[in-house]
């Protein structure tokens, strides 16, 4: 298949990958200092659990030429850019576009796409569960994960045809690479901000670095994920993954998950592939996902969110976070 992943940090560089080695020609549009890059030296990747490093030599390009087709495109923005690439993706002929990442107004993305679109088109939506940050100075990427890799997917509030499906993990075939096929992916988009939005804020609160967090700041923040998940459940919103929100209620399932907070906060390294270099490098998007959400509170006005609220008061105000961040670029994951 010929495939384009649009957009090249954390994210569509390790969908890159996994496309190139399922064998596709795959070609990723990247700008600045990482496309020099990468057309000199290849997408370089260091897995870092599993102790070791790939080299893809994928087609790179600047810019989208109307001039080419392809048979699928994977669109890897943060939110707060993605916007801007929605009339591109509509001019672009392939059949399917993959909107990948964190997204708070997918039904007016995918009306934006469609009301402009030269060629029938699907517009699904994606989450690629990968993280980690770019060394752009070394050309590498280094990448946090596990398995093969994972991507939910699937429309706004249906589940796509079986020819699109059998298509689709056509494409990384004998890879490993799974895709977890949702029917809600509106739903999934929103309860995905009740886990990731607390850890942004504990994050900010400990000065972008959880390790000094303490037992009690990182159990508030899994009572604050499991207050969203329960006001989720009562304004009628689908919980997919089906039983992710067991993970934020008392039981063994809760336990797993405060274990995992405490790794992700007491080893750097791995806290900072997996959160911290986002929140550092990301605050735009997490800003306007955090003002989205509230707008999802506020349909509750009387929800108890004590727990949100009182770990979200620990933090900075989101001017000082741009004040303190404003300047940074780390090259952290995407989504």
């Amino acid at each position: 298949m010929k495939v384009l992943v649009y957009g090249a940090g954390v994210i569509g560089c390790y969908l890159a990958h996994a496309l190139c080695a399922a064998g596709n020609d795959v070609t990723v549009l990247a700008r600045g200092r990482w496309k020099e890059q990468l057309e000199q030296n290849g997408l370089r990747i260091r897995h870092h659990l599993q102790r070791r490093e790939t080299l893809d030599r994928p087609r790179v390009i600047g810019d989208i030429s109307e001039d080419d087709t392809y048979d699928a495109a994977f669109a890897v923005m943060p939110y707060h850019k993605i916007g801007a690439i929605l009339e591109p993706l509509a001019r672009l002929n392939t059949p399917v576009v993959v909107l990948v990442g964190n997204n708070m107004r997918p039904a007016a993305m995918r009306e934006t796409i469609l009301r402009s679109t030269v060629c029938p088109k699907a517009v699904l939506f994606g989450f690629q569960v990968t993280a980690g940050r770019r060394d752009v100075g070394n050309g590498l990427l280094i990448c946090e994960r596990a398995g093969a890799g994972t991507m939910d997917i699937g429309g706004l509030h249906d589940m796509p045809d079986e020819a699109l499906r059998a298509k689709l993990e056509a494409a990384f075939g004998g890879t490993g690479y799974k895709l977890r096929w949702q029917a809600d992916m509106e739903a999934y988009l929103v309860c995905h901000l009740a886990a990731i939005l607390p850890i942004g804020y504990l994050t900010y609160a400990c000065g972008g670095d959880m390790t000094p967090s303490t037992g009690a700041q990182r159990r508030l923040m899994w009572l604050a994920s499991g207050e969203a998940y329960a006001l989720l459940r009562d304004q009628g919103v689908p919980m997919p993954p089906d039983g992710d929100d067991r993970y934020y209620r008392p039981g063994v399932l809760g336990l797993v998950m405060r274990f995992l907070y405490f790794v992700m906060a007491k080893n750097r390294t791995i806290g900072d592939l997996v959160a911290c270099v986002h929140c550092r490098n990301a605050w735009q998007e997490m800003r306007m996902l955090d003002e989205a959400f509230d707008a999802v509170i506020a349909r509750t006005p009387d929800a108890p969110m004590a727990r949100w609220r009182a770990l979200k008061a620990q933090m900075p105000d989101w001017d000082e976070v741009a004040r303190i961040y404003g300047s940074r670029s780390e090259g952290g994951k995407q989504g």
